[in-house]
């Protein structure tokens, strides 16, 4: 029995009523053909006779002949049969960073519930939308929790109880220890079945070079990838001025006192260059990369990017 909240489950929390309204009738679509069990709205791998027009067929016996087209008889003086593509639902499965560094809440950071929101506690937001987006659509989806471990695996779905089912674990799941992405994304890779679209929700903390080669593992096994990239204001721009106690969340024994002056143009120098690098790969991948600062509303930010991808 979940908690409640003013008499709705405490889960509800992550799908407020302005946000619904914000991106109710939004739509997540898949960019390329995706393998999928029921009709739906996403382009198939497979040839049917739906709406949009793939290719002709010449005919042979037993084809049904109100697909015949007596246009191309006409002028061909042979019988051909039109295909089209068929429309499939979409297989998703949303990957949530659950790690330590996740946990950091800058001032900046708009707010959730009356407090500037952690990037873990934004993510929650932006996976529970998706989900409910995906659901209403009658797309499968399933979800991933995970630091440096695989925490919690829930294989996509698309029956209505999997949305109450993805929204209770995020909503128990808390932000907590290290994270090792790369090795995290190659097991993830594996388990899942079918190609469908993998979204990651994450900070991408690690190291470039071994983030991008697990990236290409999703790609290799044909997923669509879409990677919100949640940072801080404070992360990308590192106003402070005074000397300043810095301690790292993912090893809460690691702290330092610094004078953030006399280190700010290195630190931006390094995090411009792993933004712009990650960014640049996921390009030549295909990947949808998508810069999500927490200073932004996740609606707003989420509500802007699904018009774009549309568009």
């Amino acid at each position: 029995m979940s908690p409640t909240v003013s008499g709705l489950p405490e889960y509800m929390r992550l799908l407020p009523s302005a946000a619904l309204a914000r991106l109710g009738k939004l739509e997540v679509t898949a960019r390329a053909a995706v393998a999928g069990s029921i009709t739906g709205r996403h382009k198939s791998p497979y040839k049917g006779f739906s709406v949009e027009f793939a290719e002709h067929r010449q005919y042979v016996p037993g084809d049904d002949p109100r697909n015949l087209d007596w246009r191309a008889y006409g002028k061909c003086d042979r019988y051909y049969i039109k295909q089209y593509i068929e429309e499939t639902n979409l297989r998703a499965t949303v990957l949530v960073d659950a790690s330590g560094s996740m946990g950091f809440a800058g001032d900046e950071a708009a707010k959730i519930n009356g407090k500037p929101a952690s990037k873990f506690v934004y993510a929650q937001h932006l996976a529970a939308v998706l989900t409910y987006l995906l659901i209403h659509q009658q797309d499968a989806v399933g979800m991933v929790t995970f630091d440096s471990a695989l925490r919690r695996y829930m294989p996509a779905r698309s029956r209505p109880s999997q949305i109450r089912l993805l929204l209770e674990e995020l909503n128990r799941t808390e932000a907590g220890a290290e994270t090792d992405l790369s090795t995290i994304f190659h097991d993830i890779a594996e388990r899942i079945p079918r190609r469908g679209l993998v979204i990651i929700i994450s900070d991408m903390f690690g190291e470039l070079e071994s983030i991008i080669k697990a990236l290409q593992h999703f790609r290799y096994r044909k997923h669509q990838v879409m990677l919100l990239h949640v940072m801080a204001e404070e992360e990308l721009t590192f106003p402070f001025e005074k000397w300043t106690n810095f301690r790292c969340l993912e090893q809460r024994a690691l702290q330092q006192q610094l004078d953030p002056r006399a280190i700010r143009a290195a630190y931006l120098d390094r995090v411009g260059q792993f933004v712009r690098g990650l960014d640049l790969e996921c390009g030549r991948m295909q990947i949808d990369y998508v810069p999500m600062n927490t200073k932004t509303p996740y609606d707003v930010a989420l509500a802007n990017y699904l018009v774009n991808r549309r568009a």
